[in-house]
């Protein structure tokens, strides 16, 4: 969303994926290898893999309990691509049931809640049977079901018991989940030996060996000093090791002997080691046991949400079990903050504790009266985190992927309520016959008239910003006539993203996101004024997100994909003094930042350490695992594919682009007009069967001549001056490969290549693979002769040199008189192209994975299949509905607390977490850092305000500006700057200082900058660099100069 991002996606004519999307068949077997949907699911694969995803196809699962925290466990695990969910409700929908079911409408009331929400879940995947059963939940109808895994939410004690140790019994997988008001509780039994697959989800480790000791207790080090990130008892195994070839293909477990090194035990019945390999981790299963619920009610094992609140599970589990018996008791929860009913709810407590073999040492009554107070209150963010973090739990249940939760979990955001925390009274949480009935009963009314008000930005309209508007619409935000939430995104719904961006269908691809995320939200909630922009937030639109818009501004909430939109975001926000919540997922990661002024450090604050990038010699000569050769591969595509379009296009139509190309420094020029001259002459093709011999052409270049010639400098046996083998340690030795159209991979290659490079001169292509193979028989390639005197570079400096050493100005200019005219080209274009990876109709990625193979085939590196390769190559970042529901419900508990204006930084949560393993950990937010000038103390947060208008109208000169300074800070400027422009500094020509001084601010700013103040600027953003009175210099705020 920022105006370095890639250009929005166009909409496609054609419209395959809708009618893939509603002719699917609601009994196609997800369990076959070929029927599952790639172009679905394929975010979620990245993060599963395809055995998790056919586990799941031939799963059933059942929810009883279908209010908001049921329906959002359904949510997430029909998403996900269960074979069938059965779901059961017996009760009748009331108006308070709206305030966290998103799938229920005021239409709905008096209707059965699981055949309502049945419906609607149905619609989320096609895929999925979703069903509904009658009656009650008893050991015979779980026996009968053939379910995989039971869930239960809302249950009885007495319930919980019965079905859990049924299911105990019987090999199903049982969960319990449970909210009460600011409360939550999971309970997790996957049988007596359940088999975990993989712990993590993280990739094998994998490193190059650069030594095998022959001793007893071997050593083996890592090639280039890479760490190799393996622990003690971990299992790896070797390939490609030349000399101690004993330990290719056998599985070793290792003792850890430091971040580069590592023991396999006794080598000295092997052969001695010589050079190469490449070592593995190899994950193993294991096997758990869990214990069944009415034993592990007694003996629980807890894991922690927060080790801030470290004696806290052990506090709710009696709290929880002391709220069952109340409500067997009174046929009721207690009612909102009444004292009779927490006194009554802390003597049953008590008594538990008394009576428990998990007993507490001392009940904190505090912390159950306030239990008690709210346990009636049912809001829409405590069901998105239980439910997605259940939901998780139950696909770990099916697939064995990741490692379950043992095996209870308490979560509570208590910190929500007023950091002053007193007793509501009656009036203030009396239920109205509303659908925020159920949140008022914990936050009070005034708080709810706050949220209906609330003016919010929500940046983004993907995964996580459905989840938002979800949140939003059940929370009220923003769901009044003063109230607002305006959602801007200028992408369009792919097929992919109805795996988890869940308020778009089928019948919505190819669509607006904002729009169609704000209208199914305003289904959800009719009063919620949710407003669609279609704007990329920057520079480029700050005539619209500008100073009035800002500045009406509550909140700013973050759902973005980059990196530099957030960033953007965040000065704005900072600028503004505007709250930012800020989260992001990774898989099974994610993260929540909350951003408050004057309080926290912003985003920009802190940094994550830059991508890794690949040397450029290795991508060109050197390549060693396949994320080379893909890389490789992207770059083969932008410069055959993309470049030369833009080149010619620009050359067409700008008629000094030659001029300013030929200023360019270092080869730039030459590369940029050979390419020029290379389309409209030597490669221009006339027929498709010109673009074949072209692309078999290519194939001779890149997969044999140029690795004929770099075995011609370097043959397999080249030592290097120190007496080492040349092709050693990360340089693999390659081998030539002649094209052969018989052969399916160097097919795939040149059909694609001749496709592609077709389209981008407006050559309808022929598609037809055996059309293509006669064409490309047909072509005779020259022989290969290898030239003396090429220059391969073997080191990123001398890469980098060669890089930015000068054009030949002779050959440049000869290179320039070979390009037609524009004259002579007149009505020609290219059409260059614009790589989509999820689009398996456009042969972009059949090109990328064909030349990425041959260039591994080059290189004896192992191949990716298709699925990796676009996960590499498209830079795909994995995702998964749970972790997204789970970051935006921790997101709107954070909301609350900047409505309701707390203050301290203490309460506040930052967040982050990792279902797979699973983890959880919260932190106050970090402060903001104090610089200090004389005696004054100053943050990120701070600036000087200054007002340039003068009594008289008069606006301030720079003089005025410079004394200004003087005499109310003791400050002396020596630098004043504008956007890039320098206004003043004390080295500049003092004839220009002398003028600039008796000038306005604003003039001084467009002749500095040399452009005019757009027309609705009232405020100029300054820097200043300062001196004190002990002319020592110092760190300062920026200045925000009003001049209108």
């Amino acid at each position: 969303m920022s105006t370095d991002e890639p250009p929005t996606k166009k909409q496609r004519l054609d419209n395959h994926f809708l009618d893939k999307a509603n002719t699917t068949s609601r009994n196609h077997d997800m369990t076959e290898p070929e029927n599952l949907d790639e172009g679905l699911y394929s975010r979620q694969l990245y993060v599963l893999g395809h055995d998790a995803m056919r586990k799941m196809g031939a799963t059933s699962v059942f929810i009883s309990g279908m209010k908001g925290l049921g329906v959002e466990i359904a949510k997430n695990v029909v998403l996900a691509g269960m074979k069938s969910v059965t779901i059961h409700d017996g009760d009748k929908i009331e108006k308070k049931h709206l305030s966290s079911q998103f799938f229920f409408r005021e239409g709905d009331i008096g209707k059965n809640c699981a055949e309502v929400a049945s419906h609607r879940l149905a619609e989320l995947n096609s895929y999925v049977k979703v069903e509904v059963k009658e009656g009650s939940v008893t050991r015979e109808s779980v026996g009968a079901g053939g379910y995989q895994v039971v869930v239960l939410t809302e249950a009885s004690l007495e319930e919980q018991k019965e079905i859990g140790d049924f299911c105990h019994e019987n090999g199903i997988c049982f969960v319990v989940a449970d909210t009460k008001g600011l409360f939550g509780q999971i309970f997790c039994d996957f049988g007596e030996s359940f088999m975990m697959s993989d712990s993590t989800g993280e990739q094998p480790v994998s490193c190059m060996v650069a030594e095998i000791s022959k001793e007893k207790e071997s050593v083996v080090m890592c090639s280039d000093e890479a760490r190799h990130n393996l622990q003690t008892g971990d299992v790896i195994t070797f390939k490609e090791v030349q000399g101690m070839v004993e330990v290719n293909g056998r599985e070793f477990t290792i003792k850890e002997l430091g971040p580069f090194a590592f023991s396999i035990g006794d080598t000295t019945e092997f052969s001695q080691y010589l050079r190469g390999g490449i070592v593995t981790e190899v994950k193993k299963p294991k096997s758990i046991t869990f214990k069944k619920f009415t034993a592990s009610l007694d003996q629980p094992e807890f894991l922690l949400s927060d080790f801030a609140k470290f004696d806290r599970p052990g506090q709710l589990h009696i709290a929880f079990m002391a709220l069952h018996r109340f409500v067997k008791e009174e046929g009721r929860l207690p009612a909102p903050y009444n004292k009779a009913d927490a006194v009554k709810l802390l003597t049953i407590a008590k008594d538990v504790n008394e009576n428990a073999a998990c007993k507490v040492e001392e009940l904190d009554e505090r912390l159950v009266m306030k239990f008690a107070y709210v346990a009636s209150g049912d809001v829409s963010p405590m069901q998105a985190v239980i439910g997605s973090i259940t939901a998780q739990e139950v696909i770990k249940a099916c697939t064995g992927k990741f490692h379950p939760l043992m095996q209870w979990f308490y979560f509570d955001a208590l910190e929500c309520l007023p950091e002053e925390f007193h007793e509501l009274p009656a009036v203030a949480v009396e239920a109205k016959d509303t659908r925020y009935d159920c949140q008022a009963a914990i936050f009070g009314w005034d708080l709810q008239k706050k949220l209906e008000k609330f003016k919010v930005f929500l940046v983004g309209a993907g995964a996580i910003g459905c989840e938002l508007l979800k949140n939003f619409a059940m929370m009220g935000v923003g769901a009044s006539p003063e109230g607002s939430v305006y959602v801007t995104d200028m992408d369009i719904i792919e097929k992919s993203n109805l795996n988890r961006q869940f308020l778009f269908r089928p019948w919505h691809i190819q669509k607006a996101k904002s729009t169609t995320a704000c209208d199914s939200a305003k289904d959800m909630n009719p009063s919620f004024n949710a407003i669609a922009h279609l704007n990329r937030v920057g520079p480029d639109t700050e005539d619209v997100y500008d100073d009035a818009f800002f500045e009406s501004l509550d909140c700013v909430t973050n759902a973005l994909d980059n990196v530099d939109a957030r960033l953007y975001m965040d000065r704005r926000c900072v600028y503004y003094r505007k709250p930012l919540l800020e989260s992001g997922t990774l898989g099974t990661k994610g993260n929540v930042q909350v951003i408050i002024p004057h309080l926290t450090e912003s985003y920009g604050s802190s940094h994550d350490p830059p991508e890794k990038s690949i040397p450029m010699c290795t991508l060109k000569n050197f390549p060693n695992v396949i994320e080379h050769t893909l890389q490789w591969a992207r770059n083969a595509f932008a410069e055959h594919f993309v470049q030369p379009g833009d080149n010619v296009n620009q050359y067409l139509s700008d008629p000094k682009f030659i001029q300013r190309t030929l200023k360019i420094q270092g080869m730039q020029p030459m590369e940029t007009l050979s390419q020029v001259k290379k389309s409209l002459v030597t490669s221009r093709p006339s027929s498709f069967a010109a673009c074949v011999s072209w692309a078999k052409h290519l194939f001779h270049e890149s997969f044999h001549n140029t690795i004929a010639q770099l075995l011609f400098n370097f043959p397999s046996d080249h030592l290097t001056t120190s007496g080492q083998l040349f092709w050693s340690g990360p340089k693999r030795c390659p081998k030539a490969i002649m094209c052969d159209v018989n052969d399916q991979l160097h097919l795939d290659f040149v059909a694609a290549a001749a496709i592609l490079f077709a389209e981008t001169y407006g050559i309808t292509p022929v598609k037809d693979r055996d059309v293509i193979k006669a064409e490309a028989e047909k072509v005779k390639l020259p022989a290969f002769v290898p030239q003396s005197g090429v220059v391969i570079h073997t080191t990123e400096s001398e890469a980098q040199a060669s890089a930015s050493a000068s054009s030949d100005q002779d050959e440049l200019q000869t290179v320039v008189s070979l390009i037609p005219s524009v004259e002579s080209l007149k009505g020609f274009k290219m059409f260059p192209l614009e790589f989509e990876k999820d689009d398996d109709s456009n042969y972009h990625m059949d090109f990328i994975v064909a030349a990425s193979n041959l260039r591994a085939s080059n290189y004896s590196i192992e191949h990716a299949d298709r699925h990796k390769s676009k996960f590499i190559a498209g830079k795909i970042i994995p995702a998964i509905a749970t972790t997204t529901s789970l970051v935006v419900g921790l997101v709107c508990l954070e909301l609350y607390k900047i409505c309701s204006g707390h203050k301290k930084i203490e309460s506040f949560k930052n967040g982050f977490m990792n279902l797979a393993l699973p983890f959880f950990g919260f932190s106050e937010p970090i402060p903001a850092p104090k610089n200090k000038y004389y005696d004054t103390e100053w943050t990120l947060w701070d600036r000087f305000d200054i007002n340039g208008v003068n009594p008289d109208g008069s606006e301030m000169t720079l003089k005025e500006f410079m004394d200004y300074f003087k005499n109310n800070y003791k400050l002396e400027i020596s630098m004043l700057s504008y956007d890039v422009s320098i206004l003043y500094s004390f080295f500049m020509n003092k004839a220009k200082v002398e003028d600039r001084m008796k000038m306005a601010m604003s003039e001084v700013a467009q002749v500095a900058s040399k452009k005019k103040v757009p027309p609705g600027v009232k405020n100029l953003v300054l820097d200043i660099c300062c001196s004190d009175d002990k002319d020592e210099d110092v760190d300062v705020p920026y200045v925000k100069y009003s001049f209108k």
